[in-house]
């Protein structure tokens, strides 16, 4: 499964996670910073709400006319020269890019950030014929360098590594010879990335929006790098999700200015970049052949459900920046390249829930991330939809907790049976107490007691305490 991150059980990594201070630290800072930042930048609107109102209605037009917008595109990009491949799956879409990089007879290939290639797993299938893939995002370079260590954000790829840790790679890996100053360590790694894009034979990028009027692509980026993989190698290919266009340059523009607020928290990232097919004649630079994957992957399948809201998705993780779980547990504990709320409704869908089953559980449903998403998707709501499928239509809940349910359902439609399983549960419950609460607790109390207190049952029932107050007792 190209999408999953790890072998690890959920509670295994999520042990782990806990357990890294320096990681929640880190999640932490970055958390309060980038929605400090975007609280700021959306407030400057002054009309946020609309904006978002905006970009839902975009989201859903889109998605409403997704066939149609789809051949416009392509029939765009082919107008002007390009070559476009609809793959339905991970490996068609991996299988069509290692065949255009064999018949160029390529060896180095050079890339910008780009998720929907982490969740076809391009990287590995490129490397396995021998190819040199080399990530020019900072952020996915040093975590490609890092033994391939995995993204644990969206947006900030490498947020769980201080520069002291970069700096400990850097010298192992790239002969580095200088301080952990965020400066030279860039400067480092821009003189190796330099010779990579002169040397590069091909540049792959991923797809911010698609612009299906004009066959463009749009990158939204902040370093430039992606702007290079599309201007210096003879071939480009961009790999994007189907679902991942605008109808004309007008929506477009709504939906970078919802992105780079909500994301990073600018007015507009460093460079905004539309491309439109290979060069043309008398152009001083671009590729001299561009090929377009369109992946579905799944995609299609959510079409239609109740689930398809989580299409409208434009990549910006502003709902991982407010989630309290995520900051807990950090990304890799999700054990998919989407991390955090949006990951844990996208992940099952895409990858099943065999691989993701536990992650819609991963959640306070306090829908924040619903609050902060600029297109409006639901996702506490979705969150609470997954749980009813993997219990009603999986039948994937555990035997305990199927047993535990039915107990409950007996005891709670007999009042006799709930009259007495209440007078119980103080005395049930009394090997546990400490003063005033459960300190430590048996089956599903246990994780909850481990790092919290739970209070503890009183003695008098509020049936008990309801007969006493209508006799004229005391009512407090």
């Amino acid at each position: 499964m190209a999408m999953k991150t790890s072998s690890a059980t959920f509670k295994e990594r999520v042990d782990e996670g806990i357990h890294n201070d320096f990681m929640r630290m880190a999640v932490s800072s970055a958390q309060e910073r980038l929605h400090g930042r975007r609280l700021t930048a959306v407030d400057e609107l002054g009309n946020w709400e609309d904006w978002r109102s905006l970009g839902q209605e975009i989201r859903q037009h889109v998605l409403a006319n997704l066939d149609f917008y789809l051949h416009q595109l392509a029939a765009n990009v082919s107008k002007r020269g390009g070559h476009v491949f609809f793959a339905e799956t991970a490996e068609e879409a991996s299988g069509y890019i290692k065949d255009v990089i064999v018949d160029k007879k390529a060896k180095k290939i050079v890339k910008s950030k780009s998720m929907v290639t982490e969740e076809i797993n391009l990287n590995a299938s490129l490397e396995a014929i021998g190819l040199d893939v080399v990530e020019t995002d900072l952020g996915e370079y040093i975590l490609q360098v890092d033994d391939h260590d995995p993204p644990s954000h969206i947006v900030a790829p490498a947020l769980h590594k201080n520069k002291e840790q970069i700096r400990d790679v850097f010298i192992e890996k790239l002969a580095y010879t200088q301080t952990e100053k965020p400066e030279e360590l860039t400067a480092h790694v821009r003189g190796i990335l330099r010779k990579d894009f002169l040397s590069a034979d091909v540049g792959i990028t991923g797809c911010n929006f698609a612009i299906a009027e004009t066959g463009s692509i749009g990158l939204v980026t902040n370093e430039g790098n992606a702007d290079l993989v599309t201007a210096l190698p003879k071939t480009q290919i961009t790999v994007m999700g189907m679902e991942r266009l605008v109808p004309t340059f007008d929506e477009f523009e709504v939906l970078v200015s919802l992105l780079t607020r909500s994301a990073v928290g600018q007015r507009l990232t460093s460079y905004i970049t539309a491309l439109t097919g290979p060069r043309d004649e008398g152009d001083v630079d671009g590729p001299e052949e561009f090929h377009l994957v369109i992946v579905d992957n799944g995609r299609s399948s959510i079409l239609g459900t109740e689930f398809q809201s989580v299409l409208q998705c434009i990549r910006c993780a502003a709902c991982i920046n407010v989630c309290p779980v995520y900051r807990q547990v950090g990304g890799h504990s999700y054990g998919s390249i989407y991390p955090g709320p949006i990951g844990a409704v996208l992940s099952p869908l895409l990858g099943g829930y065999d691989d993701f089953k536990e992650l819609p559980y991963a959640s306070t449903l306090c829908a924040a991330c619903t609050d902060a998403c600029p297109v409006k998707i639901p996702l506490h709501d979705l969150l609470r939809k997954h749980r009813e499928v993997i219990v009603e239509k999986e039948k994937m809940a555990p035997f305990s907790e199927k047993m535990a349910m039915k107990a409950f359902g007996i005891g709670a439609a007999s009042p006799m049976l709930y009259k007495f399983g209440s007078k119980m549960v103080p005395s049930a419950m009394s090997p546990f107490k400490t003063g005033d609460s459960i300190s430590k607790g048996p089956g599903p109390l246990k994780n909850w007691t481990e790092s919290r207190e739970f209070p503890a049952p009183g003695k008098e029932s509020f049936r008990d305490w309801f007969k006493h107050r209508e006799k004229g007792g005391n009512p407090s």
